[in-house]
């Protein structure tokens, strides 16, 4: 494996309960090289302490940190995590990185390839830093919110006064200001920080003021170091180190024995949170010292897609499942429309000629964009519809409803559009609840033609926000319970990895006459799409919806010092 000569690794491991656990990945780290500076909670019972203290007395390099009693969402958590990382920082001066981690944290690698990875850009912090303002990270929680209105009672233990504070702030328009030179950042409480980065943050002059304020947000730890690395850092990648995911109810989820081959399979460096009782786990991890040379940058895709199947699963339930949380409502409608149509989304951006060759395999009427923002794409260019229907995108937009069911109504063959997270959004439940409905989706497509539109990088940013917002939000109508239409949605990755086979399933069902698809029409090219996503990710905006292309490789060395 590559050698990690000049990276020092501290760790601040903060711990909670279980300290039987704690103390078994403490020697993880310490085996591994690493210093340790170890955080408990000042409501862990003495005894429970000695006994870990007991249980590393043979160790060298591990000190403990004064105690703090921490509580969900609190400041306690981030005095605790900078006391820690101060007297780490303090002990051990040439200390180069600090990873942050939870007595619950099981490394899945060996330390030494951590050590490895991290070297390959000595100068890199890895820590999820999105921006407040673009695209919504959290899980059922608030965004800007957190920041701009005051927090003083604990969402766990006093949930009602804390939702009747936050309605009365509301109400009465209260907007804290952030502090000068700081955005809101919101990310994963574990990182991965250059000592240089965090002493910077630990050491900065205004850090009484900054931490005035943070003690008044929501769910500091998510926050205050992601934003201010933002501040110090020389260079972000904005992905945590840590497999932690989350239910949709913002728990993380726990991981047990059965779970070792995906964890296995992530190459992952380490996985919160682990059942107490998952021994077979603890066992099995972490791995041994792989023998590439190269170190593997973690690829937890698979994990995440089988997880956030999971959360729909558990949020949406299964067809015919009936049970008292999602007894469903009967619709009162009579039919939303009158025959069956079908809308392809994402397409005609991968195939820039996708409406003419559509054209040639299904029976129907093919119109481009009949939402489009600026003019209604009818079929064959024609600037009067059938029945008369007016091209005004004007017109059209004063009844949207109206607008679809009278195309519908008034023509014989079946009605195929293309749709668009740019188009007019007004009909999406409309569409979603209809059962008459047939619709395609390939989420991210959206994101080539801003690779070719020549655009400033800050405006495709921008862009790419806007879009990526609409889609998700466009999503959450499509996974809904209440869905009717015939959905079908796939990542880009997933799509491109078979399209014929996926195009020839979507046309039978929309036309069981349709010829096989012997040939696709030309694509648009993807060179450098990669490279897009991964610099949007770095400066605080995560791509969610392409897939995953070729995985998260180490930035060249090009890329890492061209402007942004």
């Amino acid at each position: 494996m590559r050698d990690g000569a000049g990276v020092r690794l501290g760790v601040v491991l903060l711990c909670h309960s279980n300290l039987a656990m704690a103390a078994r990945m403490a020697r993880i780290w310490l085996e591994g090289g690493a210093r340790l500076a170890i955080h408990i909670d000042a409501k862990v019972p003495a005894a429970e302490v000695e006994k870990m203290q007991k249980a590393l007395a043979g160790f060298e390099g591990v000190l403990y940190t004064p105690r703090h009693r921490c509580d969900w969402g609190r400041f306690s958590l981030v005095q605790a995590t900078q006391d820690a990382a101060t007297h780490l920082l303090a002990d051990y001066p040439d200390t180069t990185h600090v990873y942050l981690a939870s007595g619950a944290c099981l490394p899945l690698r060996d330390v030494s390839e951590l050590i490895g990875f991290l070297a390959l850009d000595p100068r890199c912090d890895h820590i999820e830093s999105v921006s407040a303002h673009d695209v919504g990270w959290t899980v059922g929680g608030l965004n800007e919110e957190r920041f701009t209105l005051y927090f003083p009672f604990d969402w766990r233990r006093q949930r009602q006064l804390f939702d009747r504070f936050v309605a009365l702030q509301r109400r009465l328009g209260v907007h804290r200001k952030m502090p000068r030179g700081l955005s809101p950042h919101l990310g994963s409480q574990w990182w991965c920080l250059t000592a240089a980065t965090l002493r910077a943050i630990l050491d900065e002059p205004r850090r009484v003021e900054f931490d005035s304020f943070f003690r008044s947000v929501w769910i500091p730890d998510e926050s205050y170091f992601q934003t201010l690395a933002r501040r110090y850092s020389v260079r972000i990648e904005s992905r945590s180190l840590t497999m932690a995911k989350f239910d949709h109810k913002g728990r993380p989820y726990q991981f047990y024995d059965d779970h070792i081959p995906l964890l296995e399979e992530s190459r992952c460096f380490v996985a919160r949170k682990m059942w107490a009782g998952a021994t077979a786990l603890q066992n099995h991890f972490p791995r041994p010292v792989s023998t590439d040379d190269q170190v593997l940058s973690p690829d937890p895709v698979r994990i995440e897609r089988l997880i956030n199947r999971t959360v729909r699963r558990r949020v949406y339930g299964r067809p015919g499942l009936y049970m008292q949380s999602r007894f469903p409502r009967k619709d009162a409608e009579n039919g939303k429309t009158s025959a069956p149509y079908a809308v392809f989304q994402g397409l005609n951006d991968l195939y820039p000629h996708f409406n003419k060759w559509l054209a040639r395999h299904v029976t129907a009427d093919v119109h481009g964009h009949l939402f489009a923002p600026d003019e209604v794409e009818f079929a064959r260019g024609a600037k009067v519809g059938p029945g008369a229907i007016s091209s005004s995108a004007a017109v059209r937009d004063r009844d949207p409803q109206g607008f679809l069911t009278a195309l519908i109504r008034i023509t014989q063959k079946m009605q195929v559009f293309q749709f668009s997270p740019r188009d007019n959004q007004s009909l999406n439940w409309f569409m979603a609840t209809d059962p008459n409905a047939h619709i395609f989706v390939v989420t991210g497509a959206w994101m080539l033609p801003l690779l070719h539109s020549g655009m400033p990088f800050d405006n495709i940013r921008r862009m790419a926000a806007r879009l990526q917002g609409v889609e998700l939000r466009q999503l959450d109508v499509l996974n809904s319970v209440w869905v009717k239409a015939r959905v079908q949605i796939w990542d880009m990755t997933d799509f491109l990895a078979r399209p014929q086979a996926l195009l020839d399933n979507a046309f039978w069902q929309i036309d069981p006459n349709a010829e096989l698809v012997r040939d696709l029409p030309d694509m648009r090219d993807m060179a450098g799409l990669e490279q897009l996503l991964l610099r949007l990710r770095n400066a605080g905006l995560r791509p969610l919806l392409t897939g995953d292309l070729n995985g998260l490789a180490p930035v060249p060395q090009s890329e890492r010092n061209s402007p942004k």
